[in-house]
């Protein structure tokens, strides 16, 4: 007889404000690993939380069996890594440039402080070497990058050594290497140990291989489970891709508002150094961005990509310290940081970990016109009118009264990147833009940036470690080394 670690039958959740669409009636059988995939907004992370009991249910039964573990909790042996936790466990305490500012960083623990106990030594020094732990562990863990943190997300939960692992897109803002090495741990995982792996995914055609079967969960209905390959074999007959053609237009066809800068040189950095105690970060760099230039900057994780940037959108509080010119202004000559910034766009994994404020969604794009955390001037009419466009461009428009925090992690991106366009900006720096977007999204959101980048001096970077992400538009490249 098949051994059921989860069974959900005819389940309705209590609470009507996190209940899905239709009871929720699934088995997931001890030997099977699952992707449960859907689009942003779809109910995956809905459906995890009625599954692992954090819901209680109105109607229907929920059973486990984890045996041969020696107890049956959730607690014990379920390990969930939620997407949020990609940058780390942000709370009312975290402010979005705190991971720049030296001065509040000792209260922080350091990354060996929080890896608390370990019982297997073997798969300890395997998770070290393979995403590189050594030289994180003196690190504090604000300081780590977001794909630092993500590696050290996992390790620490692999440790635990879980009956069941669940993690919410689990390879976003690792480099191509890490990939590799987490899909092949991942891989002998399932096949060596007991442990069961659950994923959710936001990429619909991105399964990886020893995943066996689908749970696909859409519009808050979760559908009946199918083997990985038919699930594929569908996908590929219904993946008919939309044209962007009218949308990117419409972009194009945007007034020029004629506030621009004059300058040739957008940024210019002049044997910049930046330094966290005896770690250099970045050393002695020399970068010119010129107007109409579009920059994909790459990088392994850790090398200082957000750094940079920071630097640029004067987040960082040691680029007065350094030789930089923005838009042909000499940083800390006299100039206004917010003069400066009502130029740039922007939209970066510490923003989303910093947005914590639970404001109606218009609010949240409408704060990118004076670039607040949260809403503090009211806009114009004229200008709500402009971030309802932009909302439209980028598919949330229906969206616009929902409390922030009550969005999916897709659809708050989505928000965070209208949010950056909303004021036409000169410079629009990206960082990861399509993190936990599912694959239509990524699909509308790159021909909304291409098309942006075909404006008139529209000048842009953008780091992303998938190349297929990039933008047609692209004309220049940065790869940046760890400082070893």
């Amino acid at each position: 007889m098949k051994q059921n670690t989860f069974s959900i039958v005819g389940g309705v959740a209590r609470n009507p404000l996190v209940r899905l669409a239709q009871p929720a009636t699934v088995d997931i059988v001890a030997d099977e690993h699952i992707a449960i995939v859907g689009p942003n907004g779809g109910g995956k992370s809905l459906f995890v939380d009625t599954l692992t009991g954090k819901y209680p249910l109105r109607e229907g039964t929920l059973k486990y069996d984890f045996s041969p573990s020696a107890t049956q909790t959730v607690y014990d042996n379920v390990k969930y890594i939620a997407f949020r936790d990609t940058y780390g466990a942000a709370d009312a305490n975290y402010y979005y440039q705190q991971r720049w500012n030296a001065h509040d960083q000792d209260e922080a623990p350091a990354v060996n402080e929080m890896l608390g106990e370990i019982k297997d030594e073997q798969l300890k020094q395997e998770l070290f070497e393979l995403f590189r732990i050594e030289p994180m562990l003196e690190k504090k863990i604000i300081l780590l990058s977001s794909g630092e943190l993500r590696k050290f997300q996992l390790t620490k939960t692999l440790l635990t050594a879980p009956r069941v692992l669940i993690m919410d897109n689990p390879f976003i803002g690792l480099d191509a290497p890490t990939r590799e090495l987490l899909f092949s741990l991942l891989d002998r995982l399932t096949k060596m140990s007991s442990v069961q792996i659950i994923l959710v995914l936001s990429m619909l055609d991105d399964i990886p291989s020893f995943i066996t079967h689908v749970i696909p969960v859409d519009k808050k209905i979760v559908f009946p489970k199918m083997e990985r390959e038919a699930y594929l074999e569908a996908f590929r007959t219904r993946d008919v891709p939309v044209s962007f053609d009218e949308l990117q237009q419409s972009i194009l066809d945007l007034p020029y508002d004629g506030n621009n800068y004059d300058s040739d040189e957008v940024v210019k950095l002049n044997k910049v150094s930046i330094r966290y105690g005896d770690r250099t970060i970045l050393k002695e760099l020399d970068w010119t961005v010129c107007r109409g230039e579009k920059w994909a900057l790459s990088g392994e994780n850790g090398a200082g990509k957000s750094t940079l940037l920071s630097l640029v959108c004067a987040d960082n509080p040691q680029s007065y310290a350094c030789d930089i010119s923005l838009f042909g202004r000499k940083r800390g000559t006299g100039e206004s940081i917010w003069e400066i910034k009502k130029h740039i766009g922007y939209v970066s994994p510490e923003m989303h970990r910093a947005y914590l404020k639970n404001l109606p969604v218009i609010e949240i794009v409408a704060s990118g016109l004076h670039d607040s955390i949260g809403l503090y001037k009211r806009p114009q009419p004229e200008q709500m009118s402009i971030c309802e466009w932009w909302m439209n461009v980028f598919g949330i428009a229906e969206l616009k009264d929902r409390p922030f925090l009550q969005l999916s992690s897709g659809e708050q991106r989505l928000a965070l990147l209208a949010r950056a366009f909303v004021k036409d900006p000169e410079l629009l720096i990206l960082d990861e833009p399509l993190h936990g977007l599912d694959t239509y999204n990524r699909r509308r959101v790159r021909k909304i940036i291409e098309a942006f980048c075909r404006r008139r001096d529209k000048t842009m970077i953008m780091v992303t470690h998938y190349e297929s992400e990039l933008p047609n538009t692209i004309t220049n490249r940065i790869f940046l080394k760890r400082n070893r």
